[in-house]
C-alpha cells in the first residue's frame, strides 16, 4: 500500500489535452485564447460596474456579481494551465495542482448551478409579487441565497477532491482531458472506483436537478402570471427580464447535464472534452454579454462610466 501512496503523491499527471499542433488546431487554440480574453474582460467589467454604480446595488445584480466571480474563477483555473501545456508541449500537472483543479472546478460548478436555480426564485418574486419584492428579497435573504450556493458548492468540491486524491494511481497517468476532471481521473486509479462513481453521479443529480426543478417551478408560475397580464408592454417587459436568465440557464445546464447525467455506456472522451469547452470557456464569455447587451441598466452604467472616464481624460 505504501508504494502506491508514495507514487500517487509524488507523480505528475499528463493532460492529453484537446488540441494537437496541426494548423487547424492552432486556429482553434487561438480562438480559445480570444474567448478567454473576452470572458476575462467581460466579467471583470461587469463586476466593476455592479460594485461602482449605486443603482445596480439590487438583489439581481448581487447575484450577477457572484455569477461573474464564479465564471472568472473557472476560466482562470483551467485555461492558463491548458495554454501553458499547449505552448510548452509539456502537458504535465502536479498531483497537488490536479487536486486543486478538481476542487475549484467542482466547487464552482456546483455553486453556479445552485445560484442559477435560486436566481429563478428572484425572477418569480419580481414578476409575481412586485409590491412585496423588497420584503421577500431582503438583504438577509439575498445573502442566504449567495452563501448557501457557495457553501454547498464548496462542500461538494471538498468531498470530490478528498476522495479522488485518496485513490492510488500506480499505472498510466495520462488523463484524457484538457484539465483534471474527476471522471477522467478516476479511470486511472488502480482500485475499485465504482462507489466513488456512484457518489459523483448522485452529487451531480442533486447539484443539477434540484436547482433545475426550482427553475422549472418558478418559470411555470411566471408564465401563468405573464399570460394573465392585460398590458402588452408589461408582458414584454416581464419576458425581457427573464430571457437573459433563461439563456444562461440553457447554456449551463444543457452542457452540464450532457456530461454528468448521461448513462455511462453513452460517454465518449472526445464528446466530453468538446462539451466541457462549452461550459468552462464559452459560457463564461457569453454570460456577461447576455446580461449586459440585453440589460438597459448595465448599458446605462457603462455609458456613465465612459462619460466619467472621457471627462477625466480630457482634464
Amino acid at each position: 500500500m505504501e508504494p502506491w501512496l508514495n507514487h500517487s503523491t509524488l507523480g505528475d499527471f499528463i493532460l492529453l489535452g484537446i488540441f494537437s499542433h496541426t494548423q487547424t488546431d492552432l486556429v482553434l487554440f487561438s480562438a480559445v485564447l480570444v474567448i478567454f480574453t473576452v470572458a476575462l474582460a467581460g466579467n471583470i467589467l461587469l463586476l466593476f460596474l455592479i460594485y461602482s454604480d449605486a443603482q445596480l446595488h439590487t438583489p439581481m445584480y448581487l447575484f450577477l456579481s457572484h455569477l461573474s466571480l464564479m465564471d472568472l474563477t473557472v476560466i482562470c483555473t483551467i485555461v492558463p494551465k491548458m495554454a501553458d501545456n499547449f505552448i510548452r508541449e509539456r502537458k504535465s500537472i502536479s498531483f497537488i495542482g490536479c487536486g486543486l483543479q478538481i476542487g475549484f472546478f467542482a466547487t464552482l460548478l456546483g455553486s453556479e448551478g445552485l445560484l442559477l436555480g435560486l436566481m429563478a426564485y428572484d425572477r418569480y418574486v419580481a414578476i409575481n409579487h412586485p409590491l412585496r419584492y423588497h420584503v421577500l428579497m431582503s438583504q438577509r435573504v439575498c445573502l442566504q441565497i449567495v452563501g448557501s450556493s457557495w457553501a454547498f458548492g464548496t462542500l461538494d468540491g471538498i468531498i470530490q477532491v478528498v476522495v479522488a486524491m485518496s485513490f492510488p494511481y500506480c499505472g498510466s497517468r495520462e488523463v484524457n482531458h484538457f484539465f483534471c476532471e474527476m471522471l477522467a481521473l478516476s479511470k486511472l486509479a488502480c482500485a475499485d472506483t465504482s462507489l466513488y462513481d456512484t457518489l459523483i453521479y448522485f452529487c451531480c443529480v442533486f447539484m443539477l436537478l434540484f436547482p433545475f426543478s426550482i427553475i422549472v417551478a418558478s418559470y411555470v408560475k411566471i408564465l401563468r402570471a405573464v399570460i394573465n397580464m392585460n398590458s402588452t408592454q408589461a408582458r414584454q417587459k416581464a419576458l425581457t427580464t427573464c430571457s437573459s436568465h433563461l439563456a444562461a440557464v440553457l447554456l449551463f445546464y444543457g452542457a452540464a447535464m450532457f456530461i454528468y447525467l448521461r448513462p455511462k455506456r453513452y460517454r465518449a472522451p472526445g464528446h466530453d472534452k468538446i462539451v466541457s469547452l462549452f461550459y468552462t470557456i464559452l459560457t463564461p464569455m457569453l454570460n456577461p454579454l447576455i446580461y449586459s447587451l440585453r440589460n438597459r441598466e448595465v448599458i446605462r452604467a457603462f455609458r456613465k462610466w465612459l462619460s466619467h472616464w472621457n471627462t477625466g481624460y480630457q482634464k
